[in-house]
């Protein structure tokens, strides 16, 4: 307990920094800005449409979405969870190698919990996957083992001659803690499929221990299927749904053998040391044509062969350490293709789990050499000085999850050629405003990378930004001509052409942005007001339908739906409609203020009043809703009421004529002729060429 206690303080002193970090890469599809998190219904999408998050693992988006229920949209909650999963998992893995009588079994798993290669898989709140994951694996190994290892030589389980009974007893248990592994291996599935080695690793482990029989094949068979079942979705989603396809994940056999050599290397060597540990690595050049590469896949095959060799003489656990490393890594070692290739061949969290192997044969062969020393005080002082340097790594390394701007610096400063970073950091200062900064920022990215069409996207929103159409558009062409599939980049040549009057030439684009991707709902809700524009009401509708099927919590979607059926008279459908926009953003003072026109016009006088009256309840400084409210107000009648909500507007808007003459309008219909004129007056000296302030001034004057 006291031990447990301990393990668990020292992480929380590694990760304390975390605690205060806000939200970073990819955080803001999977958590800030993810609908799915809100309500009932999006816990059910979570779970029955795969499209609407960024990859099916329901479990991790669930526990998201119970955060957000819980706890708000904060980032705390998340890291805290995150560094509790982590946690666990290290208690779970003591107890695993415990099960297995693995020397020095509570410093493995301490030195799993501190180790700097797991910051990333623990600051970062969406590789929750792989902490979320790592529970159900871990404990689903446990449960087999405590299933299947009934007949480990162990000195715990060596007894002398059981009873019928307790026989009968212990193989009831044995199935329940196998159906209970089977339930815990699809949890951590449905978290993250890289889990689907797990049947291989208990295989491996099992050869270790004792001899592998075929009722071991036979029950590890079911996990081997889900296993496969799961990947080979995964696959799937990965190419389809997350686009891990293209120029970038063209590798033949023999260059995905190089990539994999190298990567086993790669992420040993991080385990022996851990510095510097980037964000996003270099990509490796891969050329089947250089000798040199073949090295490192050679000399992997080499050390296993070797382990082999010598099981006889130095043991299994080698062997087995090295094998649990790279089958776990098999996922991720670039046999199939997962987006981050394109950006790195390796990435710290892909060997969350992997590491264990190389960690455990670390610490054994540690404890072998300290065991040597004889002063009991000084194999305690070195486990602690091993316990600090991780520490103070890792605290180190921390700082660079604490914000997005901290992070790309940080990969910059590693990786002075990181075109990824420079891109990214661009983002991020456009959307801070800083617009010449973040220009500087794609440019650089553009040196580094002159094919790199997301690049000259973001000049184009920059010079969008700026005011310079002519020039965002040249910028969005080149990026469209670089990569012909871009939907983004036609859907914001679209925005350039429809800013500049051309509906026509922007429907075109935004129908090449849709046909790239069809599952691209801002580019179908802009397609739909672009059709608007040119009166083609029936295709408006259809993608907006589409854009709603695609993002059901497209509040500006559901609105202009909402409208655009108003208009037609259907107000039933429409009214459905707005009440779905108005659920999803209750804050949405312009779209109150747009409904009430749409409602006057069609002559929904009291739906009118009602629709103004929200958006100034919202925002008291809305002086055209105002005097809008005052217009319908006059309709209903209620010209002493209109009077106060001119007043308001003009309160807000002195030189605001169309209030002018509208007051002087509501104080002639009450009889108030003096005061009327002088706001007619008023309402003409602001603009002289008001037709209907002069035409209201002379009748008043007339009279």
């Amino acid at each position: 307990m006291l031990a447990g206690l301990a393990l668990g303080a020292l992480v929380f002193v590694l990760y304390v920094p975390v605690m205060r970090a806000g939200f970073i890469w990819d955080d803001d599809v999977y958590v800030v800005q993810n609908g799915n998190l809100r309500d009932w219904q999006g816990l059910a999408r979570i779970w029955v449409q795969p499209a609407t998050s960024p990859q099916y693992y329901p479990l991790v988006f669930t526990s998201f979405w119970l955060e957000r229920q819980l706890f708000g949209p904060g980032a705390g909650a998340s890291h805290a969870v995150n560094i509790g999963l982590h946690i666990l998992n290290a208690l779970l893995l003591w107890a695993i190698l415990r099960r297995l009588d693995v020397r020095a079994s509570y410093v493995i798993a301490l030195a799993f919990a501190l180790h700097p290669v797991q910051l990333e898989s623990v600051a970062w709140i969406t590789e929750r996957k792989n902490t979320l994951s790592g529970f159900f694996y871990l404990a689903a190994a446990l449960a087999y083992l405590k299933a299947g290892l009934q007949s480990c030589p162990t000195a715990a389980s060596v007894a002398a001659v059981k009873s019928r009974a307790a026989t009968e007893r212990e193989a009831g248990g044995s199935t329940r803690f196998y159906w209970l592994a089977l339930v815990l291996f699809v949890f951590a599935l449905l978290c993250k499929t890289v889990t689907a080695t797990l049947p291989m690793a208990l295989l491996i482990v099992l050869w270790w221990k004792r001899k592998v029989t075929r009722g071991d094949i036979l029950r590890l068979s079911p996990l081997f299927a889900l296993g496969v079942l799961a990947g080979l979705a995964t696959a799937w989603i990965e190419v389809y749904h997350v686009g891990a396809t293209g120029e970038e994940w063209h590798l033949s056999a023999i260059e995905r053998i190089l990539v994999a050599g190298r990567a086993l290397w790669f992420y040993l060597a991080k385990i022996v040391w851990p510095h510097p540990l980037t964000f996003m690595y270099p990509r490796w050049h891969i050329d089947a044509g250089s000798a040199a590469q073949y090295l490192f896949p050679l000399s992997a095959c080499a050390v296993g062969a070797a382990l082999w060799l010598l099981r006889g003489r130095i043991g299994k656990a080698p062997l087995v350490a090295a094998l649990f490393f790279a089958c776990t890594l098999v996922p991720a070692l670039g046999f199939l293709n997962v987006y981050p290739m394109r950006y790195s061949y390796v990435a710290d969290h892909f060997q969350y789990l992997a590491s264990i192997g190389p960690i455990a044969l670390a610490v054994v062969l540690l404890k072998r050499l300290l065991d040597r020393i004889p002063v009991a005080g000084l194999r305690i002082a070195a486990v602690a000085v091993l316990v600090v340097l991780l520490i103070g790594v890792g605290r180190a390394e921390s700082g660079k999850y604490d914000s997005l701007d901290a992070l790309w610096q940080d990969t910059i400063a590693k990786d002075p050629g990181s075109w990824f970073a420079y891109n990214n950091l661009g983002t991020l200062r456009l959307a801070q405003g800083r617009l010449e900064d973040a220009r500087c920022s794609f440019e650089e990215a553009l040196r580094f990378k002159p094919d790199l069409a997301e690049a000259d996207n973001n000049l184009g929103n920059v010079w969008f930004r700026r005011g310079d159409l002519e020039q965002a558009a040249r910028y969005h062409r080149k990026a469209v001509a670089l990569k012909a599939d871009y939907a983004e980049g036609y859907n914001n040549l679209g925005i350039d052409l429809v800013t500049a009057g051309n509906a026509a030439d922007a429907i075109a684009s935004y129908r090449r942005a849709v046909a790239a991707d069809p599952r691209y709902a801002m580019a179908h809700y802009n397609l739909a007001n672009a059709l608007v524009r040119v009166n083609d009401v029936a295709g408006a509708e259809e993608h907006y339908r589409e854009a709603i099927f695609l993002d059901p919590d497209f509040a500006l979607a559901h609105y202009f739906l909402g409208l655009q059926m108003l208009r037609e008279g259907r107000t039933r459908e429409a009214n459905d409609a707005l009440d779905a926009a108005f659920r999803l953003k209750p804050d949405f003072a312009q779209g109150y203020y747009e409904l009430g026109n749409v409602q006057l016009q069609r002559g929904l006088v009291a739906d009118a009043v009602a629709s103004y009256s929200r958006a100034v309840g919202i925002k008291p400084d809305y002086a055209e809703a105002h005097a809008n409210l005052g217009s319908a107000l006059m309709r209903a009648n209620r010209a002493e009421d209109a009077i106060v909500q001119y007043r308001a507007a003009l309160a807000l808007k002195p030189d605001y004529a169309i209030a002018l003459n509208n007051l002087g309008f509501a104080l002639e219909q009450l009889g108030r002729r003096e005061e009327a004129a002088a706001e007619y007056r008023q309402a003409l000296r602001v603009d002289p060429n008001n037709v209907t302030a002069r035409e209201n001034l002379a009748r008043v004057l007339r009279r």
